[in-house]
């Protein structure tokens, strides 16, 4: 057995492994004490919730269905395995004014090592803007303001094994700050593409944000107070902190498949979808597909999160237009807007370049 053959049944062991796990999470799910038919979802139990909203406009202009497809420099997010695919160098950089006027940006820069693999590193920046300082004897506002941002540094490496199967895997610091405290934790995400015998069908699989859990500490949990009031000669103030609670950070495993379901001359239509576990929801349905026009113009489509519980994403669409500067460079230009229900939408844009 040759190197390659080995690397193609390597393949599909591990793509079998982590459909086994997929599985186990499932099996593993928790049931309510007071009804054996009613599944905890464990909703808003984890920390880092900002991992979650997903990046770059193209994915989410197809529903977030991007595990099998990911194939620029957001696939440090969906997929690493998909760095692969990246030739030369890339940078990505994308904006979304989000619900509530919370501002969320995304950086990317990766480059081909040939042979080698790809390597890549990105931020995810979350920023609530200002906010009035409010407490239970000042509701109005203490005059103060502060400010809640979160920031995820990553880097990212995919190999392509062989010319059907590729892995990645993103080592990422995650920190969490809310005015005077907060909360940081190391965690990794690893990933698999697979192109299967039948060409234009593909296989993914990530399993993303695996780590320890966070804590908030810092000034704002620190108070002094006297333990006993009623008392004299004892000691008068002690300096204490409040005991703040530990939270996981948002693991979720997903498998996708992308099918280029037409293609012939100027025109491509591919269809995808992705089936997702978290840790602290109910399991969900992305789906999506794109439309392409000569690789130059593209429309798109989605729908997010169905058969989530008490879920308020929805439909998603955008575009997108890739130029050719030179025979090097190119540049793409996406945008995706995303349906929140009863609050409201986002719009999404991301700018792409190829040299």
């Amino acid at each position: 057995m040759n190197v390659r053959e080995i690397a193609h049944y390597g393949s599909k062991v591990v793509v079998s492994a982590l459909l086994f796990v997929g599985i186990g999470f499932q099996a593993s799910g928790q049931e309510s004490s007071d009804s054996p038919d009613r599944k905890i979802t464990k909703v808003g139990t984890t920390s880092a919730q900002f991992l979650k909203l997903g990046v770059g406009a193209r994915a989410i202009s197809m529903g977030g269905s991007f595990v099998a497809e990911a194939s620029d420099l957001s696939a440090l997010y969906w997929n690493p395995a998909g760095l692969s695919g990246i030739n030369g160098g890339a940078v990505q950089l994308a904006q979304t004014d989000y619900l509530a006027d919370i501002s969320y940006s995304y950086a990317a820069f990766g480059t081909s090592l040939g042979n080698m693999g790809t390597i890549a590193a990105s931020i995810i920046f979350l920023d609530s803007g200002e906010m009035e300082v409010r407490t239970a004897s000042e509701p109005e506002g203490t005059g103060e303001r502060f400010k809640v941002q979160d920031m995820a540094l990553q880097l990212s490496y995919g190999r392509a094994l062989t010319d059907r199967f590729s892995i990645g895997t993103t080592i990422k610091y995650i920190r969490e700050t809310i005015w005077h405290s907060s909360a940081s934790a190391m965690a990794f995400d690893i990933g698999v593409l697979f192109t299967t015998p039948f060409e234009a069908l593909r296989l993914g699989a990530n399993m993303s944000n695996f780590g320890p859990k966070m804590q908030m500490g810092g000034r704002d949990i620190l108070f002094s107070e006297d333990p006993s009031l009623n008392q004299e000669g004892n000691v008068e103030i002690v300096n204490s902190e409040f005991l703040t609670d530990e939270h996981p950070l948002p693991l979720k495993f997903a498998i996708g498949l992308a099918w280029n379901a037409f293609a012939a001359g100027d025109h491509r239509v591919t269809m995808m979808t992705d089936a997702a576990h978290p840790n602290d929801n109910s399991e969900y349905l992305n789906v999506g597909g794109e439309y392409s026009f000569r690789e130059l113009l593209f429309l798109r489509g989605g729908y997010r999160n169905i058969f989530e519980e008490d879920g308020e994403e929805g439909v998603t669409f955008g575009g997108g237009l890739n130029l050719r500067i030179d025979r090097t460079i190119r540049v793409a230009f996406d945008y995706a807007y995303a349906e929140f229900g009863r609050l409201d939408q986002t719009h999404w844009f991301t700018v792409n370049l190829q040299f």
